[in-house]
């Protein structure tokens, strides 16, 4: 069986002859087959070409991003050596102070705490009186009439009243950021500090007639049992020590061993 031909005739416009040329049909198919193949690969290249394209005009803006963050983390780096080198330097100045460590606490019981103090948790005495300012506070011995914080509070819970059977909460809590100086409300003496699972840190000022103030879950002590204090005075700086779920000030007081109602005796600014 002979070859199949295409016969293709060319008349040029004006001219007497036509020219024709005879192509086998193999030949016509094969350029058919590679000329759709050619489409389809321009297709596919325009419809990639475009994702490709965009994703390529942002590598730039993702170099500049890349090169901001790790500015950033240089900086926080330096940060972080420059706080260290000043907890360090602290801690120098502590012991130039002479800034005793905290005594080990006996059993648990009116007056003592369960377990040890954690270390670094004591500073050195403080006294946070602006200068030229007339103190409010009266020298000496003195009941508990003052509000133990200058920053405005938010009391979160109050005095749970005797009998209550669902839970028993002496004293208020009052929310306050981690580190807000925690004043004496009256002048006594430091009857207990320590750490207890339940206060976390803890001061205990024992007052006359009988009076007890209580102020728990302190971040940092800054006096120790058997100190005199007068009101007013900075006995520690509140935080989240204990069994405590947010920063915040347990503040409670006591007459003859029984809690009485804070907010009977003080209120905020006072």
């Amino acid at each position: 069986m002979s070859q199949r031909h295409v016969t293709i005739v060319v008349h040029t416009d004006g001219d007497l002859n036509s020219r024709q040329y005879r192509v086998p049909l193999r030949v016509v198919q094969v350029g058919k087959a590679t000329a759709i193949a050619v489409a389809i690969l321009a297709v596919l290249f325009f419809a990639f070409a475009g994702p490709i394209s965009r994703n390529a005009a942002r590598v730039p803006g993702l170099e500049r991003e890349v090169a901001r963050l790790r500015a950033e983390n240089s900086r926080v780096q330096q940060l972080a050596a420059a706080l260290t080198r000043a907890e360090a330097n602290y801690q120098e100045l502590r012991q130039i102070l002479g800034a005793k460590a905290p005594p080990s606490p006996g059993p648990r019981g009116a007056g003592s705490a369960a377990g040890n103090i954690p270390v670094g948790m004591r500073a050195v005495p403080i006294r946070a009186t602006s200068p030229g300012v007339a103190s409010r506070y009266e020298l000496g011995s003195s009941a508990p009439t003052h509000w133990p914080i200058d920053v405005p509070g938010f009391v979160t819970r109050g005095q749970v009243r005797a009998g209550d059977a669902a839970e028993s909460h002496p004293g208020i809590d009052i929310a306050v950021p981690a580190g807000t100086p925690v004043r004496a409300s009256g002048g006594g003496t430091v009857a207990a500090t320590g750490y207890d699972p339940d206060y976390g840190l803890f001061v205990l000022l024992r007052h006359p007639a009988g009076y007890e103030t209580m102020y728990g879950h302190a971040s940092r002590l800054i006096v120790v049992e058997g100190d005199d204090v007068q009101a007013g005075q900075v006995i520690a700086l509140s935080g989240n020590s204990g069994r405590s779920t947010a920063p915040h000030l347990h503040f409670e007081i006591r007459r003859d061993r029984k809690s009485l109602d804070p907010l009977t005796f003080v209120k905020e600014g006072n």
